[in-house]
């Protein structure tokens, strides 16, 4: 029979071991919980984005409180270790971010709204900069929250770009779409001495801008101006609404011999072009959209594919004459890395109707370059020469009814427009292809530049010259080349 002094001394030994039982325990339970390490918020024109780092991929659930305004963001089995940073007071979105448990064990961030807002998020794997990330972004649920920012270097008072200026106008500005390549949670490149590709083409994108506005004739759509992320297809999307008439991306290439130097320009390739024709007749959205004056979407798919086909083979060509006239002022600068226009399926480039280049402005991780890239003279200069390239183009292949076009020049036409000795028209095309263009006011739409130089296109003989066509072409002889077959044989 166990003594009293026996029953205290078990119940001491039972407690210390309960004890110890939930002091192994308790690091197991945390371990189940995945650790939320903090956030970041980036604040774009028309949305904010907000990021959360985890340090492994997370369950979540996002919806919208009323009265007031919130957006909770709750996450299963996780703990925030680190504190949330405050909101931007400039912010018409996102007045602030708090956080909370849930339940025990779960994490609940709470977004403090100035306004509804719709949402969507998802999640990023790790790269060479973060770890797993969830990633929120939040825009005006009605009309869009800040005011739609055209160019940062000219006059808000009087706006001279095409979004109050359009294409038939006569005197028109030449615009010029400048996409500083990367941004917010996309850093780009890093350079050795840590220079962020983001923060480089930003700043030359601006001096770049600056450069077209004080160019009699030009403006600057600047695609970012601040520190936040674009998608690809939006910044051709906004290319596309401002109605430019050239698109060019600014980047930093890297490489892993540091010893590599140089610039290089970009057009898209064929296979580029060819995929992007296939999705733009596919889209209902893509196919909405004017190419050339003319809605695809009121065509038949025979007319559509012919003129998306004709309007990229006229955007391709004068995207490499663009490019050249920039990589000949680049060779004057310094190192090319390559002395010939490139090629690739850059997503940025594929604007079906906007000729569109990217310059790869020096390797980044070249300590020598970097270095040069961070300097603001070198930005300078790299900026005017850029813009040189850019006027020479224009100067060159002036879009009709722009102030370019009206300059005099020998060999110009009524509106100033370089003529396009044989050009193909939409009229020669029906007319080859036997489409009916009921509809189609003919009479509007334009002779497509560059066109006349494509191998399977021969002049027209019933407007020679590549003046305007005849509302009803004559009956006989199609001014297209043999080579290029009808539907069907």
């Amino acid at each position: 029979m166990a003594t009293p002094l026996t029953t205290r001394r078990l119940k001491t030994a039972l407690a210390l071991l309960l004890t110890l039982l939930l002091v192994a325990l308790a690091p197991v339970a945390a371990a189940g919980q995945v650790s939320v390490e903090g956030a970041r918020i980036w604040n774009a024109p028309d949305h904010t984005r907000i990021v959360l780092d985890a340090a492994a991929p997370i369950r979540h659930r996002v919806f919208s409180l009323d009265n007031p305004h919130r957006l909770v963001v709750d996450i299963t089995d996780a703990r925030l270790t680190a504190d949330l940073p405050p909101a931007d007071a400039d912010d018409v979105l996102v007045a602030g971010l708090r956080s909370g448990v849930r339940e025990g064990d779960d994490l609940r961030v709470v977004l403090d709204l100035k306004q509804p807002v719709k949402a969507k998020s998802f999640q990023l794997k790790p790269n060479g900069t973060y770890g797993h990330r969830l990633v929120i972004d939040v825009s005006a649920r009605t009309q869009p929250a800040r005011a739609r920012v055209v160019s940062r270097t000219s006059p808000a008072a009087t706006p001279r770009h095409l979004s109050v200026q359009p294409k038939g106008a006569r005197d028109r500005d030449v615009i010029v779409a400048v996409d500083a390549g990367h941004g917010g949670e996309d850093p780009g490149a890093i350079g050795p001495a840590g220079t962020h590709e983001k923060d480089v083409t930003l700043a030359i994108s601006r001096k770049l801008a600056a450069r077209i506005d004080r160019q009699r004739g030009m403006r600057a759509v600047l695609i970012r101006d601040g520190d936040y992320y674009i998608a690809l297809r939006q910044r051709i999307a906004k290319a596309r609404k401002h109605q430019a008439d050239l698109f060019v991306s600014i980047h930093a290439d890297a490489f892993r011999d540091r010893r590599v130097r140089g610039s290089s320009v970009y057009t898209l390739s064929n296979g580029g072009a060819t995929s992007e024709a296939a999705k733009w007749l596919a889209e209902r959205e893509n196919r909405a959209d004017l190419i050339g004056g003319v809605s695809l979407a009121e065509q038949n798919d025979v007319l559509a594919g012919v003129l998306l086909d004709m309007t990229q083979n006229a955007t391709l060509e004068h995207s490499s004459i663009a490019a050249s006239r920039v990589l000949s002022k680049l060779r004057a600068l310094g190192d090319v890395h390559q002395t010939r226009i490139q090629k690739a399926g850059f997503a940025v480039l594929k604007s079906p109707d906007i000729p569109s280049m990217l310059v790869e402005t020096a390797f980044i991780s070249n300590p020598d370059e970097e270095k040069r890239l961070r300097s603001g003279r070198y930005q300078d200069k790299l900026a005017d020469y850029l813009v040189q390239g850019i006027v020479d183009y224009f100067k060159e292949y002036p879009p009709p009814g722009t102030r370019f076009a009206r300059d005099d020049a020998p060999g110009r036409d009524g509106l100033g427009a370089l003529p396009a000795a044989g050009a193909v028209t939409f009229a020669d095309v029906a007319w080859h292809y036997d489409l009916d263009l009921t509809g189609v006011r003919l009479a509007q739409a334009p002779v497509l530049p560059g066109i006349a130089r494509h191998p399977h296109f021969q002049p027209s003989d019933h407007h020679p010259g590549g003046g305007s066509p005849p509302r009803q072409p004559p009956p006989r002889q199609s001014p297209l080349a043999s080579p290029l077959p009808k539907p069907g044989d």
